[in-house]
This record gives C-alpha cells, sequence and structure tokens, in this order.
C-alpha cells in the first residue's frame, strides 16, 4: 500500500506517479559523509530517503560550511534543481548513515514537468525546504550555539524517529557553524542539565520535554513545517 512506503513523498503521491518514479529506481546504502550532490553540480540523482539524514551545507570560499537545512524520508535531495536552471551554491551529503531510493536526475526531471500530481507535490515538498532553510539561516545568526544544538537535536530525532544520534563533534561543528570547543560546551550543558547523554560519537536524548522546553522558537517553526506536508 502507499501509505506504508517508508519515505513519506514517496507514500504522498498517486500510485500512477510512484510506478513511473520507481520503474528506474535503485535501493542504495548511504554511509555517514556520502555525498549527494556537490554545490553548483547539478545531480546524477535523486535520493528518496528511507532512514538515515542528509545534511544540506552552505559551503564558503575558503572552505568553511555550516547547516542550513536537513533531509529525511519527508522528501527528496536536490529538490531545487527542478525547478529552474541556476545550479544551487549548497553542497549535500549524509550526516546520519541510512538508506534511500536513487532515482536517477533526469527521469525525475521530465516526471516533474509531464506528471500533474508530481508535479503539485514537488512544489509543496520545495516551498517547505525553502521555508526551512530561510528558518536555519536566521537561527544561525540570532540564536547561540547551546540553542542551536537543542533544535538540531530535536529535528534529527522527529526525521529519524530515534532517540540516539551517533555523531562526532567535527560533524556537529560543522552542522552548528562553530567550532568542536563550542559544541562540547553547548553538549556538556545539555549534559549537566540530564536532557542528553553524551559521548565520544554518540548522543542520546534523555529528557525530550526538557529539550523542546529549553529549544528556540525554530524548532517549533520546523516542525510545523514539515508534520504540514502532505495533508
Amino acid at each position: 500500500m502507499a501509505k506504508s512506503h517508508p519515505n513519506r513523498f514517496l507514500a504522498a503521491i498517486s500510485h500512477k506517479s510512484r510506478k513511473h518514479l520507481l520503474s528506474t529506481s535503485s535501493e542504495v546504502e548511504l554511509g555517514t559523509k556520502t555525498v549527494l550532490h556537490e554545490s553548483q553540480t547539478r545531480p546524477s540523482h535523486a535520493f528518496f530517503l528511507t532512514s538515515g539524514l542528509a545534511s544540506v551545507l552552505a559551503v564558503t570560499t575558503v572552505g568553511f560550511a555550516a547547516e542550513v537545512g536537513v533531509v529525511g524520508r519527508e522528501g527528496f535531495t536536490g529538490s531545487l534543481h527542478l525547478i529552474g536552471p541556476v545550479d544551487t551554491p549548497t553542497h549535500c551529503r549524509m550526516q546520519l548513515a541510512g538508506a534511500a531510493i536513487q532515482i536517477p536526475f533526469e527521469h525525475l526531471q521530465k516526471a516533474f514537468y509531464q506528471d500533474d500530481d508530481l508535479h503539485r507535490h514537488i512544489l509543496e515538498f520545495v516551498q517547505v525546504h525553502t521555508h526551512i532553510l530561510s528558518q536555519v539561516a536566521g537561527c544561525h545568526s540570532i540564536h547561540g550555539a547551546s540553542q542551536r544544538l537543542t533544535r538540531w537535536l530535536l529535528t534529527a530525532q522527529d526525521l529519524t524517529e530515534s532517540s540516539t544520534i551517533d555523531i562526532t563533534q567535527e560533524v556537529l561543528s560543522e552542522i552548528l557553524g562553530t567550532n568542536r570547543v563550542t559544541v562540547a560546551a553547548a553538549a556538556g550543558s545539555l549534559q549537566r542539565d540530564r536532557l542528553i547523554e553524551y559521548r565520544r560519537g554518540h548522543i542520546h536524548i534523555l529528557n525530550r520535554k526538557g529539550l523542546e522546553a529549553a529549544a528556540c522558537d525554530c524548532y517549533s517553526t520546523v516542525k510545523e513545517l514539515h508534520e504540514g506536508l502532505y495533508l
């Protein structure tokens, strides 16, 4: 049945649309740091995640990076490339290992212009994804590292449905756009408040309600946008 598909986007579209898309698909395992598409480059494939979490990163010319969005089971990677000729300046790679349905990007793009149901759902996802990119970019400039970390942990739990997150300080520093010392201080503060258990390479969420109380309002905005998809 459609609604049982682990990817929410593929579950939401019509049976006809899904069957056509999946006719050229393959299942792939995606390890941490697997590059899904480079900045300023058109993707070769779109990845419809069935587990794990991908990160959309803004990268400067000197190599600094900060996460401005995530993609989980609610959607697919490379969506902004579908709606115009300009290649996006963002980079996308896996932050939490998982699996995906891989579909050639050219096949998806042709279907986008030919299939009204698919077209409508893609535009809905792109709109929500763009709103989230804007919200997260604002969060980076307005809120401190502890609040940004709290927002990210809650969003990661929402999208992966797991209270245990395998992630290093190095990756977290890139996600938050800061250094490892700041990440360690932010995580240490949450651990002292008994909201998380933090050990090298692993974070376990102990008190979700406490994290929600400590999070900035960006989290609730992002959560509402994700929950409102495909209703």
